[in-house]
């Protein structure tokens, strides 16, 4: 038996991420139906390295069109977005997807766990996590490392706003909730690098969640490239 569930993974020169992803996938106690990789242009082993794992591979581009354009692809009636960096643990799509079933949730994700030895990371995250929580029900977030959502209501909303530069997955979860029911699942939290906060620093990645917070809460959506991931491109690189 396979999960009826598509797994759309926006990628960007994940060559050293990837690997762990899919093979935390392959050792599933459950299977889904497909993986789709959806890939910026890499100019390192990426796409060939998801293909090796059987995914299917098309294109993409910055984090909103790549799960848009991976959607459109998508066969089955649930999505599940993750980044290059998470990892699953063996019975994760079993006991989540199971709780999603029972909750009735249309629209969900998991509370983060920072894989590091570093006691701050796990304060820093267990913070975040506690927020999201306080703040589900008037001002929802939702971590695009991990985002489940009935295709039938990605379709409806239209999928992510590409106009939005930043924080396209709180805008996401914001609209989506009045459409369906949100819920972070209890299952698992999910295990997923820190390598943005070894490269960019803990302090300045800190500084600009905390900025695109105030500028959500006192000025609406992100429209310009303040804050923009330089991990992705939107077009081809010769």
């Amino acid at each position: 038996m396979k999960l009826p569930i598509s797994i759309i993974i926006p990628t960007f020169n994940e060559e050293k991420y990837l690997p762990n992803l899919l093979k935390s996938i392959k050792n599933q106690t459950i299977q889904p139906k497909e993986i789709i990789v959806v890939d910026a242009y890499s100019l390192d082993s990426t796409r060939f390295i998801a293909k090796d794992f059987g995914c299917t591979v098309v294109n993409g581009g910055l984090p909103a069109k790549a799960r848009n354009n991976g959607a459109k692809h998508a066969t089955q009636p649930l999505l599940l977005f993750l980044d290059a960096d998470v990892t699953l643990p063996s019975k994760f799509l079993e006991k989540t997807v199971l709780e999603l079933q029972d909750r009735k949730l249309d629209i969900a994700s998991c509370f983060i766990r920072p894989m590091s030895p570093l006691k701050r990371d796990h304060i820093m995250q267990n913070f975040v996590n506690y927020y999201m929580r306080f703040t589900r029900k008037f001002h929802p977030h939702i971590p695009g490392c991990c985002i489940f959502v009935n295709k039938s209501l990605h379709n409806k909303i239209k999928g992510f706003n590409e106009s939005v530069s930043s924080a396209e997955d709180h805008d996401y979860v914001k609209r989506s909730k009045n459409h369906g029911k949100f819920g972070y699942l209890r299952a698992y939290k999910l295990p997923i690098s820190v390598r943005r906060l070894t490269k960019e620093g803990r302090v300045k990645i800190a500084l600009k969640y905390i900025a695109i917070e105030l500028h959500l809460i006192f000025l609406g959506e992100v429209k310009q490239n303040i804050f923009r991931n330089k991990s992705f491109t939107d077009k081809p690189l010769n």
